[in-house]
């Protein structure tokens, strides 16, 4: 039988315009490769907690939450180590949300887009494409992007320097290559 690939695209909420990744990632991954490659095509840093909110496949209902990846006493856990993706996502059930930084509060609408035949001789995850930058890691979620964006953009803000050296000396927040995303912090198959 031929190993499948799933193809994501993933949208930054809240946002406008759009932030967005178009990835494909073989299908036996698990939750944790898919945020580890979700985390590589943004350019996150891991450094914060996530969790995915699934369906539950048995019920058809939504859960609290499926927490992946980590523990939390108020929050169902599931081992995002072994669970895999394709027990929760199908083509019946396309949509997950993806939640990084539960202070930032970065969510991510996750849609299957298509299941396909793995390509031969391709490794995967790769990124195919997507649009803008991801934001600074700890800039403030959505309303503090939207005020880092207003101050890099007015050289005569008097946060400017300070705030252009925290975000590592430039940030262009039109530019993204997909041909520049690593995925390395994973094993590509």
């Amino acid at each position: 039988m031929e190993q499948k690939v799933f193809q994501f695209k993933i949208v930054l909420q809240d946002i406008k315009p759009l932030i967005w990744r178009r990835i494909q990632i073989l299908d036996s991954c698990t939750f944790w490769s898919l945020h580890e490659a979700i985390q590589c095509a943004f350019g996150w840093t891991n450094s914060h907690l996530h969790c995915f909110e699934v369906l539950n496949p048995e019920s058809d209902k939504p859960d609290k939450k499926e927490c992946i990846g980590f523990e939390d006493e108020d929050l169902e856990h599931k081992d995002g180590f072994i669970i895999k993706v394709k027990n929760y996502i199908s083509q019946a059930n396309k949509k997950m949300v993806y939640e990084y930084d539960f202070g930032d509060s970065w969510r991510h609408l996750v849609t299957l887009e298509k299941l396909i035949n793995r390509e031969h001789g391709q490794k995967y995850p790769i990124c195919l494409d997507g649009a803008r930058a991801c934001p600074p890691e700890d800039v403030g979620g959505v309303y503090g992007y939207e005020n880092f964006l207003e101050i890099i953009k007015d050289p005569m803000h008097p946060e400017y320097r300070d705030t252009l050296i925290w975000a590592g000396g430039k940030f262009s927040p039109e530019h993204f290559d997909p041909k520049r995303v690593r995925f390395k912090r994973l094993s590509r198959e």
